[in-house]
């Protein structure tokens, strides 16, 4: 007790332990590692997003630069432009149309793969040949498949008793916006049932089980099984389909096949990309163009936004 007590230096704690010093160096360690990816998003991420909003406050030309300060002008002028309207409408459109089919497709897809099959992993790495196909090479057979004169499409409609005279799919609204729809399902439905099936294969085999002793049909187990164990895959595909399908922009450029981002002869399928590319990159009026490109912005985080509160407000309930 006496040797303790001369170990013990008058203001030390009990027992004779030293107080832990701060050393910058351990709390800085965790800053550091995921530093690079601050800095990556702060040159590539945040600095163009606050520069696009700097130029769309300007009246700024593309090639010889900053111009005359208007405010927001540009906004006012954007929402007073009837083909803004028009643009957005067919982006909504077409999101919609390629979008809600696509994870539908998707999700049955990934339900069968999920199955056991004869040479499964080899059904699993064709629902991916797609992706490898260039987006260039994919609108050139689609162009051919929805050909007004000599297309498959109108072929199998007209033989199946469906149309009487052929369609011409790049003239109409709501052709249009069909065609390129089932070009882009057919890009992304594999992918997103990859996605769809790594999310059931992780899902625990004993509540299959149980639905099964509990003499539960398959459709039974896909609908109180294994779509709540997936709902957050679900969400995460919903919201990345959302931002994608929002920025559409190779699909209706190739379609159109004069090349000039004018979405057709009425701007019929000409999306805010087209339109943000055509005043940006054709008649140069940038300040204009990161207007549009501000008001998709805004828009994408929105509906983003109200898929997030949806989803939250499901798994509350």
């Amino acid at each position: 007790m006496a040797l303790q007590a001369a170990r013990t230096t008058p203001g030390s704690p009990p027992g004779g332990r030293r107080p832990r010093r701060f050393l910058p160096e351990r709390h800085l360690l965790p800053y550091l590692f995921i530093a690079p990816f601050f800095v990556v998003f702060g040159i590539f991420g945040l600095y163009p997003l606050l520069q696009t909003f700097w130029v769309s406050l300007h009246d700024w030309d593309r090639l010889s630069g900053a111009g005359q300060w208007v405010g927001l002008d540009n906004f006012s002028r954007l929402l007073a432009d009837s083909d803004f309207y028009t643009a957005l409408f067919n982006t909504l459109s077409i999101f919609v149309l390629s979008t809600v089919p696509q994870l539908l497709a998707a999700l049955a897809l990934a339900w069968l793969l999920d199955r056991h099959l004869r040479a499964s992993s080899v059904w699993r790495a064709l629902v991916l040949v797609p992706q490898y196909v260039s987006v260039v090479a994919v609108a050139l057979v689609f162009l051919q498949l929805f050909g007004r004169d000599f297309g498959i499409v109108n072929w199998a409609l007209q033989h199946a008793g469906l149309i009487s005279d052929p369609v011409d799919w790049t003239a109409d609204t709501w052709s249009s916006h069909v065609a390129i729809s089932f070009m882009v399902m057919w890009r992304w439905t594999g992918y997103n049932a990859l996605i769809f099936l790594a999310a059931m294969q992780a899902v625990p085999r004993e509540l299959y089980e149980s639905a099964q002793i509990d003499g539960a049909s398959r459709l039974l187990t896909f609908r109180k099984v294994t779509l709540p164990a997936i709902r957050p895959t679900i969400v995460f595909t919903v919201v990345i389909s959302t931002i994608g399908g929002l920025q559409l922009f190779a699909e209706p450029f190739l379609f159109d096949q004069q090349g000039n981002a004018e979405g057709g002869a009425e701007h019929q399928f000409q999306t805010l990309t087209l339109m943000l590319y055509k005043y940006g990159f054709i008649n140069n009026d940038a300040g204009y163009a990161s207007a549009v490109s501000w008001v998709l912005f805004l828009l994408i985080a929105v509906i983003a936004a109200v898929n997030f509160l949806l989803a939250r407000r499901s798994d509350r309930a």
